[in-house]
């Protein structure tokens, strides 16, 4: 069957079938087309397979159900609206309206978005206007893609695995690869360029960036790589994560076994683990994240583990031995990464017990550098940015200076916040510049945000923000920012007025350097 130009509609031909998208604000997009097999039934905790084929039409103008998450839980992530199921690996593609079809010239770059959310929470339809600013602006195709979150995407139950039946690790990771595989074999049919792929994400988006970088089954499938506030060496050895299995099985006993059962045996935390309601494995994984910062500090529950096969080292190691992909990289934090985790989203070392934890892992002149960066630790404030740094920024640096060794990196800091935001005592905190590279500050929350001012002078710079990553997918290249290396460690400040600093608080990164043992 021809490939047909788009009218009302658009009709493209892929190896599976024919899948019909729309068009709209200038943009064409395909939603949920699946891009591996549902992992349901016999197939919950494995590895994802080809996905299957379909006849006649599909209907690509809907987003297909999210990974199943909490709706009650400490992050927020799918609206109550929204269909969750165990059969979401599907993504959805934008390119700009009228881009010819299998374009027997130049095609098109291609960016492809990670979602984050703590590998808890979020989807791929959690704004569904993301990445159609970046379409129009640059020219490129933007892939947003779902993948398996919590317990059946982050917990690794291979501990547990019999001859009779197996629990693969890494399975959120796995998707990942699988939804590039997609792209490398299917992207064409849009009109992009499967050599020119950059994926980029956010949070635990950002961590899947790094982290794939340090896959050998991702190797090839992504030419750039852009790492938004990532908790970089939130990755973590079988002997944490086979305890965390262990009492996420009890959480899982207690919600769905009243009378009591059993769970000494692999038989039985198997049987347990494949039949329980997908419902109750969400809300035992939510147990278990609240639980974790107390028990193991500093520690994130759901995160990657280093198996030794698909994930074989630790990617910190990777990158600093060059054995993580040899690309270019745009890496960087905000400026108060912490602050946003209070209350029910406190899951990082921002407590007295959590950071006397931390620092009992370190010698007495170390606690004293670190302390000194911090006035007024652990008072609120010193301890979210305490946190923060901890979490994120030193971790992010050390991803950056050792992958500068081996490719091209540039460094940012996002530091601009709107009025309102920072009277709130938020200032540029985690994920504030979603809504600055995504323009969605003419939405609801957006709007709001602006409300004491700001607004403009922050859709400015997500504009200017919004040009370097196209230009840095089209190219690999930024025009006007310096590359970084370990000498002068140029960081590229966005701010209402953009800058170039070297070794910003550089004090504070000479103090983690002698504090953080693990990094």
């Amino acid at each position: 069957m021809p490939i047909r130009e788009p009218h009302d509609t658009v009709d493209v031909l892929l190896e599976q079938g024919v899948a019909r998208g729309r068009r709209a604000r200038r943009v064409e997009f395909w939603r949920n087309l699946p891009y591996a097999a549902p992992p349901i039934g016999d197939r919950r905790f494995r590895a994802p397979l080809p996905p299957q084929p379909w006849s006649g039409v599909r209907d690509a103008s809907e987003y297909g159900p999210v990974a199943w998450q909490s709706l009650k839980g400490h992050f927020r992530g799918a609206s109550k609206t929204e269909v969750m199921s165990e059969d979401c690996l599907t993504l959805n593609v934008v390119r700009p309206q009228g881009a010819p079809l299998h374009p027997e010239s130049a095609r098109l770059p291609v960016m492809v978005f990670i979602h984050g959310g703590a590998y808890a929470v979020g989807s791929s339809a959690e704004y569904p206007l993301n990445g159609e600013a970046l379409v129009r602006e640059g020219g490129i195709i933007y892939v947003s893609i779902n993948y398996r979150l919590g317990a059946l995407g982050y917990l690794d139950f291979s501990r547990f695995s019999t001859p009779e039946r197996v629990f693969d690790n890494n399975l959120g990771l796995r998707d990942q690869v699988a939804a590039l595989e997609w792209v490398q074999a299917n992207i064409a049919a849009f009109g992009g360029d499967a050599t020119n792929v950059t994926v980029f994400g956010e949070s635990a988006g950002g961590n899947a960036v790094t982290t794939l970088m340090a896959t050998p089954s991702a190797r090839g499938l992504f030419a750039k790589a852009i790492a938004q506030s990532a908790p970089t060496n939130a990755i973590y050895p079988p002997e944490q994560t086979q305890l965390w299995a262990d009492e996420f099985v009890a959480f899982l006993a207690d919600r769905i076994e009243p009378a009591g059962v059993e769970t000494t045996s692999l038989d039985d935390a198997g049987e347990l683990l494949t039949r329980a309601d997908a419902s109750d494995l969400v809300e035992a994984a939510a147990e278990l994240t609240l639980a974790a910062p107390d028990r193991y500090p500093g520690t994130i529950a759901l995160c990657p583990v280093i198996d030794g096969d698909f994930l074989p080292e630790r990617p910190l190691d990777a990158f600093k031995h060059g054995r993580a992909a040899r690309i270019p990289l745009i890496i960087g934090t905000n400026d108060r990464e912490g602050s946003l985790f209070t209350g029910r989203l406190d899951i990082l070392a921002t407590t007295p017990p959590r950071i006397r934890a931390i620092f009992s892992r370190t010698k007495k002149k170390a606690r004293k550098a670190i302390k000194r960066e911090y006035p007024g630790l652990p008072g609120k404030r010193a301890a979210a940015d305490f946190a923060g740094d901890y979490a994120f920024w030193y971790p992010t640096v050390k991803v950056a200076e050792r992958h500068s060794r081996f490719a091209s990196v540039h460094f940012y800091r996002f530091d601009i916040a709107p009025r309102l935001v920072r009277r709130l005592g938020f200032d540029a905190t985690h994920g504030l510049e979603l809504f600055a590279l995504f323009d969605r500050m003419n939405g609801l929350f957006g709007r709001a945000m602006g409300v004491l001012g700001g607004r403009r002078a922050f859709q400015r710079t997500g504009d200017r923000m919004r040009r370097r990553w196209i230009e840095f997918a089209r190219s690999g290249l930024v025009v006007g920012w310096p590359e970084y290396e370990e000498q002068r460690r140029s960081t590229l400040i966005f701010d209402e007025v953009d800058r170039m600093e070297h070794d910003p608080r550089s004090a504070r990164r000479v103090a983690w350097q002698e504090f953080v043992p693990h990094v």
